[in-house]
Order: structure tokens, then sequence, then C-alpha cells
């Protein structure tokens, strides 16, 4: 949650910088926005793939919880990826 929070945070400070014409602000703003959406992404696509591992082992072994926590994990990457 705290990236979401972050890409919010830096989209109000590029906002602000335009409406003031403070470019350094609005510069600032985009950079803090851009970081938090990458790092949601790399989280996203970790669970993703962590998912899919998780899942392909409870299919080989049979163990259907686990199949099912790699199937929550990976709906998890997918939401954390979404933008």
């Amino acid at each position: 949650m705290g990236d979401r929070i972050d890409e919010l945070k830096g989209n109000i400070k590029e906002g602000a910088g335009k409406v003031t014409g403070n470019t350094e602000m609005e510069a600032e703003g985009r950079g803090q926005k851009e970081m938090a959406q990458g790092r949601r992404e790399v989280k996203g696509a970790a669970n993703q793939v962590k998912g899919s591992i998780e899942e392909g082992v409870g299919q080989l072994t049979g163990d259907d919880s686990t199949r099912a926590q790699g199937q929550a994990d990976q709906f998890k990457g997918d939401s954390q990826r979404a933008g």
C-alpha cells in the first residue's frame, strides 16, 4: 500500500508544481511517482513468479494447499502490477 500512497503523493506534488509553475516541484513529484510505480511493478512481478512456482510445485506434489497459495500469490502480483 505504501507504494500506491507514494505514487499519489508524487502525482499531487507534480500537479502542484504544474499549477504553480514550479518546475523543480513538478520534476520531484514526477520522480517520486515513477519510483513508486517501479517498486510496485517489481514486487508484482516477483509475486507472480513466486506464485507460478508454488502452483507448479503444488500440482506436481498433489498438494492443493500449495497450489492454491500459488494462485493467490499470482493474483496478488497481478493486482500489484495493475495501474
